[in-house]
């Protein structure tokens, strides 16, 4: 049975962001051969780092996207959406100021 110690070990030096499907698949099978995991294992631990790679990029997306917002807020920047409203109103003010009353 694989311990809880290296476990931990293999899914902190995987690199849990850029971790492909195959890429797990990979360092699973070279495990299997190696004898430091047993078949029976393997699959569920294939599932787990797959699992905790997904959780890992989510977090990460959603961290960068506050830290990208909050750096937007304190600069002062619009976003795509509130410029393409403001688009909106002055092409609406221009059709009221060009059109004949």
């Amino acid at each position: 049975m694989l311990k809880e110690a290296t476990k931990k070990l293999i899914l902190a030096g995987i690199g849990m962001f850029s971790l492909t499907r195959e890429k797990a698949e990979q360092i699973i099978k070279e495990l299997v051969e190696k004898g430091q995991v047993d078949k029976d294992e393997a699959k569920g631990l294939l599932d787990e780092l797959i699992t905790r790679g997904e959780k890992e990029r989510t977090a990460l997306r959603q961290f960068i996207r506050k830290e990208f917002e909050k750096t937007q807020s304190e600069l002062g920047l619009v976003s795509k959406k509130e410029l393409e409203a403001l688009k909106t109103k002055i092409d609406n003010l221009e059709a009221r100021l060009n059109s004949p009353s």
